[in-house]
């Protein structure tokens, strides 16, 4: 075959599906490609022989399903001419006659062809109409019982992915067109032969055939299970390629000195290193003594003390002549870095001043919120090396940042940077610097990494010793509307034992939406959807105005926290919380991360629904960390059974981290590990799931690292490196790079 010429998978659709269905494949489902649309697989698959049960429908959803023709009816329109045609179809499973209302505008198709009593398949977008579940002009298929041809009738059918303008039979048909006409000789397998032969694959061709149009729905799973693991080698096999690059990187070595910072502060620590600080801190010492960039994860529980390993590795490279930057997602976190940070080194981190060590450093702090004095400074501290640390936040990157000799680059919550920020900080080092990116309770994404092998992984389990419990309840006030003034009284029950109370809310402002309080962010279920929509978000100036009238916190001092006050008033309200000048402080999540305020022992998480499992377990982090008890009450309005509950539920079972991202992950699906959030691009990930085959995705990566060791450019292996190309946009691919 002529390398020259495209491969099967690369040949535009319209040339074979001709330009109208290719247009609106683009257009309304971002299909371009022939190996586009053989990827864009069934979703599940429809029995011939079954009817679908019309209380499983979600609304507001695309959907297909299999109904039977109760009754068909048709009426001239009032208000302009033609006819509506109104067909209502059923399930018939259990006598109960689960009802769908049909509408066809001037159907005179339908009027004639969807007999009483006729089975036919159903597309379009569920809705509702005086409150009954309704689809407006569906398309449909008739499905002819009497079929002669029993292996037709047998042949289950699949479902797509679809949208409103393009039904999953319209979708059926053009991939049923490309199958009649696949180039087979011009096919590529990315797998190689003898993973297939070992792991009993089908081969590509089959394997698309069988997905697309089984037999029976058994055929269906031995494709798919071929395709996840050609997606995991995929995945693996870039990962390791990367690593490989990686590890031929030169960075300076910063090895451990003897009597420098680092064992002075050690010595300073008036308490000891839990086992966990201590064995990371010496995988860490020893990576970056090497001559190669350290690339690491350190992931672990909230509270575990991730900042005193990631300050001691700091302090290593500052020995070795380097410095260390910090960065962090927003500017209350920054602070709250520095602030921590000079209060754990002491004189040791005012170098310099009248009241420092003499053989210390000095930390600064670089924001964009700084006057341009504040700002010279620091700047000038970085560029100078007169700063061995210097933390901020997306200010670091400014072009006009420079540092003497960058050699850690420490990304804190890393899942909030993409991937062109954090590789411009890397860019600012005479060589490559070494990589630390921390993270609280891994997050799905990072969980999903970590099972992909991304990034050499180090986790924190133990609790430093003066940690205390956190207990966390649902509180539902849909069924309890009387608790919400008990609550309140909660609060005040902390206050006057001397503590103070966080409360965090899905908004700013009653207007404005703001970001992760749309409605569809976690719902799927469809048919409370609405209900969810007609819920009123609670907000931060609405409730701190509400609480300055609550009989309860008479007398109290309550305040508001978000992300539109001028950067001095946040730096204020967070210092008098600190000081306990605050009783109860009303926030966004702006406090998710990072904010330690040890006398805070209650938080009250309004429309708790609206947050994802790793952000409430973050959030309910931030109390219980002076050695008090910590509440977390997590306050919803949906009723029971809905099921973003769930989700609520899991949280308030426990407190381990790890199994709630795993939690997590079962429930939101990682579909997005390389998603457009990170990387610009479509998620790469089709049928793989990294709960379910981590098995499969463990023994993908012992291939991967075998073939890249036997060859490293893929030469060997061209349709894997060109598979690697197509799955992994550059972008996507420099976010697995980076981590």
């Amino acid at each position: 075959m002529d390398s020259r010429l495209p491969g099967e998978l690369e040949f535009p659709l319209d040339r074979r599906i001709g330009k109208t269905t290719a247009k609106a494949l683009e257009k309304h489902l971002g299909l371009k490609t022939v190996g586009d649309l053989l990827h864009h697989f069934p979703r599940r698959y429809l029995e011939r022989g079954e009817l679908t049960p019309i209380a499983e429908i979600p609304f507001d959803e695309d959907v297909t399903l299999i109904a039977r023709v109760q009754s068909n009816n048709r009426r001239q329109m009032r208000a302009r001419k033609g006819m509506i045609v109104e067909v209502v179809v059923t399930d018939d499973t259990d006598g109960s006659l689960g009802q769908l209302h049909l509408t066809f505008f001037n159907g005179f198709n339908a009027a004639k062809e969807l007999v009483v009593g006729s089975r036919a398949m159903f597309s379009g977008k569920v809705g509702a109409y005086k409150g009954q579940l309704q689809l407006t002009n569906p398309s449909y298929v008739l499905l002819d019982e009497d079929a002669v041809d029993e292996e037709e009738a047998k042949r289950p059918i699949p479902v797509y992915p679809a949208a409103a303008k393009v039904a999953s039979p319209t979708i059926a048909k053009s991939v049923a067109m490309l199958l009649d006409t696949l180039q087979t000789e011009r096919l590529r397998d990315p797998l190689p032969e003898s993973i297939r032969d070992r792991e009993r694959l089908l081969g590509l061709t089959e394997a698309y055939e069988q997905i697309h149009r089984p037999a029976e729905v058994a055929d269906a799973y031995k494709a798919r299970h071929r395709f996840r693991y050609q997606e995991a080698l995929v995945l693996q096999t870039a990962l390791a390629r990367r690593r490989a690059l990686t590890a031929q990187e030169e960075a300076t070595a910063r090895p451990a000195v003897p009597g420098g910072l680092l064992d002075r502060f050690d010595q300073s620590l008036p308490f000891t290193l839990t086992s966990g600080q201590a064995e990371i801190g010496r995988e860490l010492s020893a990576e970056l003594a090497g001559d190669h960039p350290m690339n690491r994860l350190l992931q672990g529980e909230v509270g575990s003390g991730k900042t005193l390993v990631a300050l001691r590795a700091m302090l290593q490279v500052i020995d070795a002549g380097g410095q260390a930057a910090l960065l962090a997602p927003t500017e209350v976190l920054a602070a709250q870095h520095y602030e921590s940070i000079t209060a754990m080194l002491g004189p040791l981190g005012r170098g310099g001043q009248l009241d420092g060590d003499p053989d210390g450093t000095r930390v600064t702090l670089l924001t964009g919120s700084m006057n341009t004095a504040g700002r010279r400074a620091a700047m000038l501290d970085a560029a100078s090396g007169a700063a061995g640390i210097i933390i901020g936040t997306h200010a670091l990157l400014s072009e006009h940042v420079s540092f003497a000799d960058l050699g850690l680059v420490v990304v804190d919550e890393q899942h909030r940077f993409g991937v062109e920020q954090r590789d411009v900080l890397r860019t600012k080092g005479h060589s490559t610097p070494h990589l630390l990116v921390m993270t609280a309770t891994p997050i799905p994404r990072t969980v999903a990494m970590t099972v992909f092998g991304d990034l050499e992984v180090s986790t924190l389990t133990e609790l430093p010793a003066g940690r205390a419990p956190i207990s966390t309840f649902v509180a539902p006030l849909a069924e309890n509307p009387q608790w919400e003034q008990r609550i309140w009284a909660r609060a005040r029950e902390e206050i006057d034992a001397g503590r103070q109370v966080y409360v965090v809310c899905p908004k700013i402002g009653a207007r404005e939406d703001e970001p992760g309080s749309d409605v569809a962010l976690f719902d799927d279920d469809g048919g409370t959807r609405e209900r969810a929509q007609r819920q009123e978000l609670t907000s931060v100036t609405e409730l701190t105005e509400y609480l300055t009238t609550v009989p309860a916190l008479d007398g109290k001092v309550v305040a508001p926290l978000h992300g539109r006050l001028d950067p001095a008033d946040k730096h204020e309200t967070m210092t008098a919380f600190n000081r306990g000048d605050i009783d109860v402080l009303v926030s966004t999540t702006v406090i998710e991360v990072g904010v330690d305020v040890p006398n805070a022992s209650l938080m009250v998480i309004m429309d708790a629904d609206r947050f994802g499992i790793s952000q409430l377990h973050q959030l309910r982090g931030r109390v219980g960390r002076g050695g008090l008890p910590g509440t977390c009450l997590l306050v919803t309005q949906l009723e029971p059974g809905h099921p973003s509950r769930e989700r609520l539920e899991a949280v308030a079972a426990t407190t381990d981290g790890f199994e709630l991202s795993r939690k997590d992950l079962e429930l939101r699906r990682e579909g997005d590990i390389l998603g457009a959030s990170q990387s610009g691009g479509r998620s790469t990930l089709k049928l793989l799931r990294a709960v379910q085959d981590e098995a499969l995705i463990e023994k993908a990566r012992a291939d991967a690292v075998a073939l890249v060791a036997e060859d490293p450019d893929l030469r060997g292996y061209p349709a894997l490196d060109e598979a690697i190309e197509a799955y992994l946009n550059p972008e996507a691919e420099a976010f697995l790079e980076r981590g």
